[in-house]
Formats: structure tokens, C-alpha cells, sequence
């Protein structure tokens, strides 16, 4: 199941991330939200983000006008690991070095057509499971 989340910025696009994920019959959440309509981004990146760190949801996608603030209100939760990807490498990257759990992407700053391939990256590339990533992804949950 895959936590989606989005506010004004990002309706549009994730208006395309749903019809892909329907496409291919993935199963998703839809936290909101679900209009044009301003409103504030953080009450969806949180509910996304707790869905994936209480395990009810295996990965999250979160969108906003940028995706930087999404991304930043979703990594404030513990467990999370929200990558801003805008790239293909990245989205591989991320799974694979950093296990990220949550793909956050701008809706003002990446094309739906490459947004979907990023989206499909980050879908389909496992974690490495190699020790030097574990022990990272062990450093960055450790707390100050």
C-alpha cells in the first residue's frame, strides 16, 4: 500500500501519480488533498508519513509546490526517510543506499512524464541490504 499526500501545488501531478498507480493496480491510500483549493502542506505530509512509520502503508509519495517543505514536515517523524527527487538516479539511489520510504517531488518543478518514470524508479528499486548502507541508515535514526 503506498501513502499518498499532496497539497495545493502538487494536486495536479499526483492526479497523474493516481492514474499510474491505478494503471499498473497498485494499491494506495490517498491522504489528500483533493483540490486546487489552497491549503497547508505539513497536515499531509504528517499523516503520510505517520502511515508509513506505523507500518499501515509500505511507502509514501508526497508532493507539494516544491517538495521541499512536504519533505521537511515528513522526515520530522521518527522512522522516516523522505528523499526530494526530481531525477531517476536519485530515486534509485535513495532506495538503494538510504531505503528512503517516502519519494517527495514539486509539482511546480518536474514534468508529469518524468515525475512518472522518477515515481516507477522509487517503486521498483530494492534496498541493497549491503552492511556499509545498513550501518548508515542505523546513524542517521540514532538520535543526538
Amino acid at each position: 500500500m503506498i501513502a499518498l499526500g499532496c497539497d495545493h501545488g502538487g494536486y495536479a501531478l499526483m492526479q497523474e501519480v493516481i492514474a499510474y498507480l491505478e494503471k499498473k493496480q497498485i494499491p494506495y491510500q490517498n491522504f489528500g488533498t483533493f483540490s486546487e483549493e489552497s491549503v497547508d502542506y505539513p497536515q499531509y505530509g504528517k499523516a503520510v508519513a505517520h502511515a508509513v512509520a506505523d507500518g499501515s502503508c509500505e511507502k509514501g509519495i508526497l508532493i507539494c509546490g516544491t517538495g521541499i517543505g512536504i519533505s521537511i514536515t515528513a522526515n520530522k517523524v521518527k522512522g522516516i526517510r523522505a528523499a526530494l527527487c526530481h531525477d531517476v538516479f536519485s530515486a534509485k539511489a535513495t532506495r538503494q543506499h538510504n531505503d528512503a520510504n517516502i519519494l517527495a517531488m514539486g509539482g511546480r518543478v518536474i514534468g508529469p512524464g518524468h515525475a512518472l518514470e522518477v515515481v516507477e524508479a522509487f517503486l521498483e528499486t530494492p534496498f541493497s541490504n549491503e552492511e556499509r548502507h545498513i550501518r548508515r541508515i542505523a546513524q542517521i535514526e540514532e538520535e543526538r
